[in-house]
């Protein structure tokens, strides 16, 4: 499924994760641990900073402070996930109430490609995404499955009621009314872990209830995986 990838892949750039993980473990080796609360979440100093220097989309340092007066780390969600993530993966632990970095994150740091595999395989494949959203059903299916349609599905864009659609059945209208709980759950197992991993996109316009989202491959899907469907994709037509 991940291909070969070089270190100096211009794709990896599209990587709000791969960005994060390594400003964090250079924020680490730079000026030390990173201090914890009593609850091992994130003190806020480094919460501000990081969203100051992740710019991470549809959550920058204005999106936030926009509507808390102070940053703790539950206020900033990609930061809660990628905490996990470096714990889980072994690139952090916690000790004597600090986040510090492991070796193998040291050694990483500086190659960029196996990092960012590394990070990709275990927020798409290990974690458990419905822990960081009140109500979110799994969605039927496997990530074959899905890389696969959204592979085809994605080439020109796509939106999110129409992944529903065929993967799911059902009209593409309903899942914005109907359906909404098959919908948000598989844009919380599927589409954002893609999008934060900087495979895809998410464009947003409008607001609200008027919101509309469109979810399109980054330059880095091609350049990482390697799918069944590939060979049954069709050129881009740009006007």
């Amino acid at each position: 499924m991940f291909g070969p990838i070089a270190d100096d892949e211009p794709a990896l750039a599209h990587s709000p994760l791969l960005r994060a993980a390594r400003l964090t473990i250079d924020y680490m080796v730079a000026n030390g641990p990173i201090g914890l609360t009593p609850s091992k979440a994130l003190k806020r100093y480094f919460v501000q900073w990081a969203a100051e220097a992740f710019a991470w989309p549809h959550y920058t340092a204005a999106d936030l402070l926009a509507v808390n007066r102070v940053l703790n780390e539950q206020d900033f969600p990609p930061l809660v996930l990628l905490h996990d993530v470096l714990l889980g993966a072994r690139l952090a632990r916690h000790y004597r109430g600090a986040l510090v970095p492991t070796k193998l994150a040291i050694g990483l740091k500086d190659r960029p490609a196996q990092l960012w595999q590394l990070l990709a395989r275990h927020l798409l494949f290990e974690i458990d995404h419905g822990r960081y959203a009140r109500a979110s059903e799994r969605p039927v299916g496997n990530w074959d499955i899905f890389l696969n349609i959204i592979n085809v599905e994605a080439q020109a864009g796509v939106t999110e009621e129409r992944l529903c659609h065929v993967l799911f059945g059902g009209e593409e209208r309903d899942f914005a009314r109907h359906g909404w709980q098959v919908a948000a759950g598989f844009y919380i197992h599927v589409l954002r872990p893609l999008c934060w991993t900087g495979l895809m996109d998410e464009l947003r316009s409008g607001r609200g209830f008027d919101r509309q989202q469109l979810f399109v491959k980054t330059p880095l899907w091609p350049a990482a995986l390697a799918l069944e469907t590939d060979a049954s994709l069709r050129p881009v037509v740009r006007h």
